[in-house]
């Protein structure tokens, strides 16, 4: 989801002769995970980039205001801007706060694609592999922010708990239906959306440690599932030890979280967005690029016109055997 600007920024740098768009992703999460690549997407050639913040909001906003524009692209990282049931839209106040403080720049979150490429990537691994099937039992650490991801899974027929309540609130209620989950998503979500971030997602030096309390009492949750869906932070935070070969189904990875994964017992992971340099970036950044390739307004991008463009790009996930 990206924020209608009504100008786009100006300023390219050129290397080897060809115009380089710059796309930055401002992360409230922690600057251990900054990276910066160089891609070629379509003909056109981008840098690419992560900076976060380690949860310093103030800090972020000074960085976005700093980048408007001046990059092509930008996305927000560490925090959802929007949570999405069905039809339903619900705006994270900080969230909202950090995109209206870009007044240039096209600014998105990542739920464009979330609701596009994590249906698509769904679609392959049940179509192409054996890893998601009818009856597998998957567990969601959080859904609301992904979906678009729940439903494909849903769909395809998976024995599916939604752990929003259990892994946000440490209520241990495990949701097991769509339909119930919209039921309480309308109850809850519109105050949950007041608090500050970082009361519901990890936010800075967070992202680098785990809820030890609920590592132990909510265990059950993972060693009975066969995948474990939903946002890396997420997943990592509240992750036993002695799994027995599941896979993960995510975003974000660094080579130090496969080895994290490696010795918490995972088998397999997916990652819905491509690997550059050892490592995968995060929806929010990946949109952003789409969004600068595409060059028209957002208002006039559909789904199909993220979809038609993946298809171009040959976007795939990414399965790692570990």
């Amino acid at each position: 989801m990206v924020r209608v600007k009504t100008h786009r920024a100006k300023a390219r740098r050129v290397i080897g002769g060809f115009n380089l768009k710059r796309v930055v992703s401002i992360s409230l999460g922690s600057s251990k995970r900054d990276h910066k690549v160089l891609v070629e997407l379509l003909g056109e050639q981008f840098e690419i980039a992560r900076r976060g913040t380690d949860g310093d909001f103030d800090r972020a906003v000074e960085l976005l205001k700093e980048l408007d524009g001046k990059v092509d692209a930008i996305g927000l990282g560490g925090i959802d801007v929007f949570l999405f049931v069905r039809q339903k839209r619900f705006a994270i106040q900080d969230g909202l706060r950090l995109m209206e403080s870009v007044k240039i720049t096209p600014v998105v979150d990542g739920s464009g694609l979330k609701n596009t490429l994590e249906r698509e990537v769904v679609r392959v691994l049940a179509e192409e592999t054996d890893l998601i099937k009818e009856g597998t039992k998957v567990m969601m650490v959080s859904s609301v922010d992904r979906f678009g991801m729940a439903e494909a899974l849903t769909g395809i027929g998976c024995d599916i708990t939604f752990g929003d309540l259990i892994f946000a609130a440490g209520i241990p209620y495990p949701i097991k239906t769509v339909k119930e989950l919209e039921e309480i998503a309308d109850r809850i979500l519109p105050e949950i959306a007041k608090m500050p971030f970082h009361m519901i997602y990890p936010t800075g030096k967070k992202q680098e440690s785990q809820d030890e309390a609920k590592v132990q009492k909510f265990a059950g949750y993972y060693l009975d599932a066969e995948v474990i869906a939903g946002d890396f932070h997420l997943i990592r935070r509240f992750m036993p030890s002695g799994l027995n070969g599941q896979t993960i189904l995510t975003n974000t990875t660094t080579p130090d979280d496969l080895d994290f994964l490696k010795e918490k017992g995972v088998g397999t992971l997916v990652t819905t967005t491509p690997e550059y340099e050892g490592r995968s970036f995060g929806t929010n950044v990946m949109e952003a690029a789409l969004v600068a390739v595409l060059g028209k307004p957002w208002a006039e991008i559909t789904p199909e016109d993220y979809l038609e463009l993946l298809g171009r790009l040959n976007f795939r996930p990414r399965i790692l055997n570990l």
